[in-house]
């Protein structure tokens, strides 16, 4: 979401997901996961070897896009930045050595607002520092 802002329903982020999962499989690749939070998502997708990650990205971001303006404008059009749904960046991460699971619980964990224990603990880690 360009410049964070409070965009997605829960309404928007299953029409989103419905988009994304269609994308993934019209590209050969497969959504694993999906998550974020109303101002951000993120994906675990398997990508065929095949697609630039590049490509792919585009196309989740182009399409959904696309679909939220058409379905939901009256709830976005407000809340664009230069009239553009996306940032232009996207972070890519590949991974090794950590288990499918502990990937999964972290981006569903991600709609969850942090539990009491780990904002003490970042609280903490800040005076550290």
């Amino acid at each position: 979401m360009k410049y964070r802002r409070n965009v997605f329903t829960a309404e928007m982020l299953e029409c989103v997901k419905g988009v994304m999962d269609e994308t993934c499989k019209q590209m050969d690749c497969e959504l694993l996961e999906f998550g974020g939070k109303d101002d951000h998502k993120h994906l675990m997708v398997a990508v065929h070897p095949k697609v630039a990650v590049s490509n792919l990205v585009s196309k989740l971001k182009g399409k959904s896009s696309y679909v939220l303006r058409r379905d939901f404008w009256e709830n976005v059009r407000h809340k664009l930045w230069g009239n553009h749904f996306w940032s232009p960046s996207y972070c890519v991460v590949s991974y090794g050595g950590t288990s499918l699971d502990v990937l999964k619980a972290y981006i569903e964990q991600q709609q969850a607002p942090p539990s009491e224990k780990s904002v003490k603990q970042s609280l903490a880690l800040r005076k550290v520092k």
